[in-house]
Parts: C-alpha cells; sequence; structure tokens
C-alpha cells in the first residue's frame, strides 16, 4: 500500500469527489490543499462538509499558480478542466496528476468491477450491484458488495471498511478515467458515442480515455463490450484477457456473450447456452434498457455470479431516477423524467421507447455535439417540441422551421425549465406523453441534471 505520510497533495474541486478525496489523504498523513474556485464566503460549509479531518490549507476563490510551489502531486475532482492554467503548468513543470479514482485503484484490497459508456452505465452499475448483493447472499459468506465511484458517495471514503473478499463496483466517467494508469479487473465498455467534447475537445480524445479502463489490464483479467456498439466493439483488439460480449443477437459459435430471442434472454458461453430469464421480468422501457439488462448479465458472468443472482437483481428494478422516471398522470397524459439525457445520443433512446404521441423538452447547456440526427428523428417522431435554456438557438437550426402537416406540429422556444412545462402542458392532448429528455446539460439553470430532475419533478406535480 502506497505511504501518504508528509506526501504533499493539491486537490482541485470542493464538491463531493474533492472533500472524499481530502478527507482520505489527511486523514492518512498527507499535507492536503483543498482549492476551490468558490468565493472565500463559503469556507465554513466547506469545513462542515470535511467533517474532522480538515486540510492543512483551503485556498478558495480561485486557483493560482503559486499553489504548485513545493507539491509532490496535484489531484482533480471531476469535471476539472485539463485546460486550466494551473493543470497545464503543472504539466509543465511535471508534476504528477491523479484522482479520486486512482488513489481507489492503487488502496483498494479486492477484486474491483469497472463499468463505463457514453449512455447507460449508472442503469447498469446499478444492476451489476444488485447482482452482486444477491450473489454475497446467496453464499451466506462475511464478504460485502461495494457500488460507487461516478454514482453514490465515493468509496475512497470508505476503504478502511473494504476486505480483500469483499467486491466492488465502480461507475466510472471519462473524466476519472483521464489520469487512470490502473484497470480493473473486470471492465466493462457500454457504448461509445459523441459525449463530452466540450471537455475532451474531439472523439479521439474521448475514445482514447474511455479505453484506459481496458489498458492495464493482464491477461487473467475479463473485458465486456457491447457489439452493438461500433464504439465500444471496434475496441475488441485491445482487449489483454477474456472477451465476454453481449447484444441482441446471439454472438458468432465459440464466443461468449449474453443474447435476446424470442423474448427471452440467454449467455452463451462456448458452445453452452444457457437461459437467464424472460424479458418480461424487465420494468424498464425500451430497447437501451434491454441492452443494459444484458450488458449487467454479461457482467455478472464475467464476475463468477451465478444465474440466480443476475435473475434477482433484475427482478422488481424499477430503474434509477432521472432515467426514464414515470412523474405522473395528469388528465390523461404521462409526464416522464430523462433529466439524465446530457447527451442528444440519450434523447433519442428517450424517443424510442415511446409509441406514444410525444411532447419534447429538449434544451440546456450545449457540449459542442451534433444536434442533427436527433433532429431527423424528431421530425419523424415528435409531436411538439418545447426548447429552453442556452442550447435553444442550437437546437432550432438543426429543426428548422415548422412546416405544415409535418412533424414536428409546433416549436415553442421558452426562457427556462417551468416555463417550458407550461408551455408543454398548454398543447397536450389525453393520451400524450410528456418527456423531459433535454440531450444538454443543467448548468445554465441548475447545479446538476439532479437538481433540474427534481425540481422538473415538482413543478408538474404542481399543476
Amino acid at each position: 500500500m502506497k505511504t501518504w505520510k508528509g506526501k504533499r497533495v493539491l486537490i482541485l474541486g470542493a464538491a463531493r469527489q474533492g472533500l472524499a478525496l481530502a478527507r482520505f489523504l489527511s486523514r492518512s498523513g498527507a499535507a492536503v490543499t483543498l482549492s476551490d474556485q468558490k468565493p472565500a464566503e463559503q469556507a465554513k460549509a466547506i469545513q462542515e462538509a470535511l467533517g474532522d479531518v480538515p486540510p492543512a490549507k483551503l485556498a478558495l476563490g480561485g486557483h493560482p499558480l503559486s499553489l504548485l510551489n513545493e507539491i509532490d502531486l496535484l489531484c482533480l475532482s471531476g469535471g476539472v478542466p485539463l485546460t486550466l492554467p494551473i493543470v497545464i503548468e503543472a504539466q509543465r513543470r511535471g508534476i504528477p496528476i491523479s484522482n479520486d479514482s486512482q488513489i481507489f485503484m492503487e488502496t483498494v484490497p479486492c477484486r474491483v468491477i469497472g463499468i463505463t459508456g457514453s449512455a447507460g452505465k449508472t442503469t447498469t452499475t446499478t444492476l451489476v450491484g444488485r447482482m452482486a448483493e444477491a450473489a454475497v447472499a446467496a453464499a451466506a459468506a462475511p464478504h460485502k458488495a461495494w457500488v460507487g465511484g461516478n454514482i453514490g458517495l465515493p468509496l475512497i471514503d470508505y476503504l478502511d471498511e473494504i476486505d480483500a473478499d469483499d467486491t466492488v463496483i465502480l461507475e466510472l466517467s471519462s473524466f476519472q478515467l483521464d489520469q487512470m494508469t490502473l484497470s480493473p479487473q473486470v471492465a466493462a465498455i457500454l457504448n461509445i458515442t459523441p459525449n463530452h467534447l466540450d471537455r475532451h475537445g474531439t472523439m479521439q480524445i474521448y475514445i482514447a480515455a474511455k479505453m484506459r479502463i481496458l489498458t492495464f489490464q493482464a491477461d487473467t483479467d475479463a473485458a465486456v463490450l457491447g457489439r452493438d456498439d461500433p464504439g465500444a466493439w471496434s475496441l475488441a483488439g485491445q482487449v489483454h484477457g477474456k472477451l465476454i460480449s453481449f447484444g441482441l443477437d446471439q454472438p458468432e459459435k465459440g464466443h461468449t456473450g449474453t443474447f435476446c430471442r424470442s423474448g427471452r434472454l440467454y449467455l452463451q458461453d462456448g458452445s453452452a447456452v444457457t437461459e437467464l430469464m424472460e424479458q418480461g421480468a424487465i420494468l424498464l422501457r425500451g430497447e437501451h434498457n434491454l441492452l443494459n439488462v444484458l450488458a449487467a448479465c454479461a457482467i455478472a458472468h464475467a464476475a463468477g455470479f451465478p444465474v440466480e443472482a443476475m435473475q434477482k437483481g433484475v427482478l422488481g428494478f424499477n430503474g434509477v431516477p432521472h432515467r426514464l422516471e414515470f412523474v405522473r398522470r395528469y388528465r390523461g397524459v404521462d409526464w416522464y423524467n430523462d433529466s439524465i439525457a446530457t447527451a442528444p445520443e440519450r434523447s433519442m433512446a428517450a424517443i424510442h421507447s415511446f409509441t406514444e404521441p410525444l411532447v419534447l423538452l429538449l434544451g440546456g447547456r450545449d457540449k459542442n455535439l451534433p444536434w442533427q440526427d436527433l433532429a431527423d428523428l424528431i421530425h419523424q417522431r415528435v409531436d411538439h417540441v418545447i426548447v429552453f435554456g442556452e442550447a435553444a438557438e442550437k437546437i432550432l437550426a438543426a429543426l428548422g422551421p415548422v412546416e405544415s402537416g409535418k412533424r414536428p406540429f409546433t416549436i415553442n422556444h421558452c426562457h427556462g425549465l417551468q416555463e417550458a412545462i407550461h408551455s408543454a402542458a398548454a398543447v397536450v392532448e389525453p393520451g400524450d406523453v410528456v418527456l423531459l429528455s433535454p440531450g444538454g446539460t443543467s448548468f445554465d439553470e441548475f447545479i446538476d441534471f439532479e437538481q433540474r430532475g427534481e425540481r422538473f419533478q415538482l413543478w408538474v406535480k404542481q399543476l
């Protein structure tokens, strides 16, 4: 285990990940400086969030380059851009750069399952966590399943409680993978589609970040890839250990993977084919969620979980909040919260989940992603579009003008989400579905996608 006593560490970002890392490193004897752009007036709130293990220094109001003097390591919280002058200067000086996920991987004593992808990783990670818990219960052993990373609480807060016989399931974003020099023993890439180009700049850099989850695996490890996604499947040649895949159709003979046929899910392992469950057991809407379940089963097989644990993980699972979440039926209209859809590709998946007439709420902040494919789908499937937020003008340009007799029949432009909700309520008819699936981030109006989803639910219930 790496020794942190006496190490001088600068952490940028006093949000969830940065706070957890500051607590861990301070407990471990490091001299920690925690820097954030928040004003000095928020120092008390940050100190309270840190608890009884404060860092050696709290630097608020910006990231001056002088913070780099006499430090041994720079750590970035999730979302801190690599283009910050202090990060660029650290690289120029040759200062090592890390993050909480890397340090967790260096320290954790047990097997790790890592899951990444442009879409579906939270649902899949949650499903695998449920399967792992079912496997632990069936074994009647004292080990435990831990779920975290990019979702929930950072597991670095619980390192002292994790034992060698436990299993950790981590959701990993491209931001976290950027600095990774270790790979989990079971690594999954669900899909790779355009996302976070405002951070990474190009698809090549974004793909390279995702690929790092595979790069450092040993030949005794396992990788799980989506067969139906060109981005993920193109990385099959980068797998060092055993390759396990998932997709709608049966994999080639001799390959190991999950698939769906005639309303049932199956696992093929070599020449043996095992039925896993009926498709009707899945309570989640949409083909993308069928793929998430197939992915979770493939990951569970890679981890050695029994079929019964896969079944228990799926049964009764209604999904994760803010992901095609049913809010209410009001005057014969169903309202759905898909605030997690922060890229146009995700909005397209949500649209494909419905056959009912759709009223789509679209907007937020753009991530330098293409909107034209979504616009083309809207012209085929969406009756009414309500655009809002900073990305509205870019979305409107992609949609073009309303044409008589063609979808969408109306396009309304609103300033913010609450106005968009009332605009939607004015055009709906019984039997319609109103879908918040923005395609953009929430940061123009809200703290994060969760707050956007919570406000959507509140305002819809107030109608």
